[in-house]
């Protein structure tokens, strides 16, 4: 419940600073929580809430490509601007050179293994979701 009570009090201020662009967003991450709360039957944790919001976030980077594809400049401001309100409640993600640091010191302890798929899941596990998995896939690469 902790993001989903910051989310909540952030969506009281834009209410009554009328943010009608936020108050959007956040009623849209709200849901989300709450139907991801449903689904599971029980509260979520930080973690889950975390992933769930990631969701949104991968939500809003896919249209925005396919925005840009189709050639909709107004929708790819749009999805960019909710993907800025979105991101300031993710924790803060590793840069590249914090990623290639933790998967050679993985490689070197014998953690990661020769196959793709095991280093992938165990790189993932080790940097609990602080880092993207395409930044992650291309440092495995480099080093196996």
């Amino acid at each position: 419940m902790g993001k989903t009570k910051i989310i909540l009090d952030d969506l009281k201020k834009a209410m009554l600073d009328q943010q009608a662009d936020r108050v959007a967003v956040l009623r849209m991450l709200t849901a989300a929580l709450k139907n991801a709360r449903i689904a599971k039957n029980a509260d979520l944790d930080e973690a889950e809430e975390i992933e769930v919001l990631k969701k949104e976030v991968k939500k809003r980077q896919e249209a925005i490509e396919m925005f840009k594809k189709g050639e909709r400049e107004d929708l790819v401001k749009q999805e960019q601007a909710e993907l800025k309100m979105i991101k300031p409640y993710l924790p803060q993600e590793m840069g590249e050179a914090e990623v290639k640091q933790i998967v050679k010191e993985m490689k070197a302890s014998g953690e990661l293994g020769d196959n793709f798929g095991q280093a992938m899941k165990a790189v993932m596990a080790k940097l609990k979701g602080q880092a993207e998995g395409k930044l992650v896939a291309e440092a495995v690469k480099a080093e196996l």
